[in-house]
């Protein structure tokens, strides 16, 4: 994993936090490193985002948004992570 990926990670982080989510970047001892975001309002609601190639990624694979826009996926894995009640 490349430096401005962690920093785009670090990014995604803030974003995470400014709705109300709790998000932290871990790094695996293979180096590899993700946001773990959990909603402390239903804290089974979790999801685990990479970024690789400029983009942010969800945990099954699947292109969630590009890197270079930080506050729209947050948006995106707080609208997936939203309780029934929010």
């Amino acid at each position: 994993m490349g430096e401005d990926d962690f920093r785009r990670l670090e990014r995604l982080v803030a974003e995470l936090d400014a709705r109300g989510l709790i998000a932290r970047v871990v790094r695996t001892r293979s180096g590899r490193a993700y946001v773990r975001v959990i909603n402390p309002s239903a804290t089974s609601l979790t999801e685990n985002v990479v970024c690789r190639a400029a983009d942010y990624w969800w945990s099954w694979g699947e292109r969630m948004h590009g890197a270079d826009d930080p506050a729209g996926a947050a948006t995106k894995v707080a609208r997936v992570l939203a309780a029934v009640s929010e």
